[in-house]
């Protein structure tokens, strides 16, 4: 279920409010100028859809959003629990960073958390199935796709590199609770 937690930097024991409802996510997030809304798939997907059937089933909201802002490519990324890779993929992001563009992610399936620090506070947002974030640029947070990874996301990038995260050195995300772990 997509929720969204939000505590002071300061103390991760314990929350200041959770929210489980659309609208109220939204508001919260738009409070702090993250954009978050809910897409449908023009038609029904396997879980074991490729790429290019994700991009068919999303192509509207896909195409608009790349007008709006200016994406010039798009891709497809999933991550299961057996994946090679999935320890490595994880830490990667699990420290606090911004990135100079744009970090936009649409969850077509699965799940992952974002970690957004603004104004005090930490902005715990579990991400679903359906749910599109996106964080403007310079927006200090973390991703955690938890201990066994199961996802598949639509990204978009302005820049053709994708994001490069500058990392800011604080250790706040070691204070916080780790996505799918206890405690």
């Amino acid at each position: 279920m997509t929720t969204l937690t939000v505590y002071s930097d300061q103390d991760a024991s314990t929350p200041l409010a959770t929210y489980t409802d659309y609208a109220d996510i939204r508001a919260q997030l738009a409070g702090i100028g993250v954009e978050f809304e809910r897409w449908q798939a023009s038609q029904p997907l396997s879980p074991t859809a490729t790429p290019d059937e994700v991009m068919t089933a999303y192509r509207d909201s896909i195409d608009a959003l790349k007008r709006k802002y200016g994406f010039v490519s798009v891709d497809v990324v999933s991550m299961h629990p057996e994946h090679p890779d999935a320890a490595a993929a994880r830490g990667k992001f699990l420290a606090e960073h911004t990135h100079a563009d744009f970090e936009t992610r649409f969850f077509v399936d699965g799940a992952g958390a974002f970690y957004i620090r603004k104004n005090g506070k930490v902005y715990l947002t579990v991400c679903t199935k359906g749910d599109l974030i996106n964080l403007p640029a310079d927006t200090t947070h973390w991703f955690d796709m938890g201990p066994k990874p199961n996802f598949k996301a639509i990204r978009f990038f302005r820049i053709q590199d994708g994001w490069v995260g500058h990392f800011t050195g604080d250790k706040i995300a070691d204070r916080f609770p780790k996505y799918g772990e206890p405690g």
